[in-house]
C-alpha cells in the first residue's frame, strides 16, 4: 500500500513540478543553447531498481567534446569541462530537473538511493567492490534526493569513508522505507540546500 502512495505522490508532484517549472525550463534550455553547442539534455545510463540499466535525463552542464558520458570520471572544483551556464545549474543543481521526466516515466522516484553511473568509482575502486552489499540498494527505485543526500553525502567520492557512508545511509533507507521517512528526507532536502548543512 505505501508503495503505491509513494507512486502516486511521485505521479502529482512529478507533473505538477514540470507544468510549474515549464517557463524557467524552457529559459535554461534556452541559455544551454547559447552558451555551447550541443544538445540540451545529457542522458546518461545508470542503475535502476532490480539492478535495471537505465536512462536519466538531465540539463547538459559540459562541453560536449569534453564530457563523460559514462560518469565515471567525477566532475572536480573548477572542472574544465563544466561550461559557463552548467557552473550556475550544478551550484544549484537545476541542472537534475530534467530527472523529473524520469519520475513521471516510472524510472525513478522522488526519493531513493542516488541513481549511479554504471561503472562509478569510489575511492578509485568500482564501488561494488568497495561495498560487498552496494547492489542491496538497488531493491528501491533510485531517487532525484535520498537519505545520504540530506545528511549532505554528496560531491565526489574519493574517500572510502565517506562513500561507504552513502551506502549505509542507502541501506537504512531501503531497510525503513516509508511515507513518513519519504517526507523527512523531502523536507531536510529543502533545508539542507537552503542552510548548506544536514536536514536532521
Amino acid at each position: 500500500m505505501q508503495l503505491a502512495v509513494k507512486r502516486a505522490i511521485d505521479i502529482c508532484v512529478s507533473l505538477t513540478a514540470l507544468l510549474i517549472l515549464l517557463p524557467a525550463l524552457i529559459f535554461v534550455a534556452l541559455l544551454i543553447r547559447l552558451d555551447s553547442p550541443g544538445p540540451i539534455l545529457f542522458k546518461q545510463v545508470r542503475w535502476g531498481k532490480g539492478c535495471s540499466q537505465i536512462r536519466v535525463y538531465k540539463f547538459r552542464s559540459m562541453r560536449t567534446d569534453s564530457c563523460d558520458v559514462t560518469g565515471v570520471t567525477q566532475t572536480v572544483p573548477n572542472d574544465p569541462r563544466v561550461t559557463r551556464v552548467g557552473a550556475l545549474l550544478r551550484r544549484t543543481n537545476f541542472d537534475e530537473l530534467p530527472q523529473l521526466l524520469n519520475v513521471l516515466r516510472g524510472d525513478m522516484s522522488l526519493v531513493g538511493p542516488r541513481c549511479h553511473a554504471i561503472g562509478m568509482l569510489a575511492a578509485g575502486k568500482l564501488y561494488e567492490d568497495l561495498v560487498p552489499n552496494y547492489h542491496r540498494r538497488h531493491a528501491m527505485k533510485p531517487g532525484i534526493t535520498g537519505l545520504a543526500q540530506m545528511r549532505g553525502l554528496r560531491g565526489p567520492t574519493n574517500r572510502a569513508s565517506r562513500a561507504r557512508a552513502r551506502i549505509v545511509s542507502d541501506l537504512y533507507y531501503v531497510d525503513n522505507f516509508s511515507i513518513w521517512l519519504d517526507t523527512k528526507i523531502m523536507v531536510g532536502t529543502l533545508i539542507s540546500e537552503i542552510t548548506g548543512g544536514t536536514g536532521f
